[in-house]
């Protein structure tokens, strides 16, 4: 199975390699990894625990234990920042087991290729099936092979925030000010 979600560029794949280990050593999941080179050179993290509700001292943990290896294995050639996140509300999903647990939630997939004459499909998510994300769109419910996504990622819905409130009090980790956390770490989404 693909990794491209994770990791899209070469770079990126060898620095999930490096880090995927650390990550999961702590107890987390490598949700998605890009290296940002614009005047800075930034290397995004987004990581969460298993059953999700990462929280900022969990981010605290893995950019040290990620700075320490990746100081070991230097794959990086300029000075970099390291931002660990958590994967904010609209997420992306980056895995086929994401696709499964965001069932029934909206999302907008885009794919490499033309499928039926389009890239962009936006609707429910309905589950997979063996290596296929099945979608519900307009004309009916369609499945996508999991290798002919190139990007994928939930919808800003009321019933995902919702959800997601819902899971995080469950937690018993809600508190007002990781709204504002949410926010500000999620800035750099649509640079890529």
């Amino acid at each position: 199975m693909s990794n491209d979600l994770i990791a899209k560029a070469a770079i990126d794949r060898r620095l999930a390699e490096i880090i995927t280990p650390v990550i999961e050593d702590l107890g987390y999941e490598l949700v998605r990894v890009r290296l940002m080179s614009g005047k800075e050179t930034t290397l995004q993290i987004m990581a969460d625990k298993p059953d999700g509700g990462i929280e900022v001292d969990d981010c605290a943990a893995i950019s040290t234990a990620v700075s320490a290896t990746l100081d070991v294995e230097d794959p990086i050639l300029d000075a970099y920042t390291l931002e660990v996140s958590s994967p904010g509300i609209d997420r992306p999903l980056t895995r086929l087991k994401d696709f499964d647990a965001f069932e029934g939630y909206e999302a907008k997939l885009e794919t490499d290729e033309l499928i039926d004459g389009r890239r962009r499909f936006k609707g429910v998510l309905a589950g997979i099936e063996d290596d296929e994300v099945l979608i519900n769109v307009t004309e009916g419910t369609i499945g996508l092979k999991f290798e002919w996504l190139s990007d994928a990622k939930l919808v800003l819905t009321d019933e995902l925030i919702k959800e997601m409130l819902r899971q995080r009090k469950a937690a018993g980790v809600l508190n007002e000010t990781d709204f504002d956390e949410i926010e500000t770490t999620e800035g750099s989404e649509e640079d890529n």
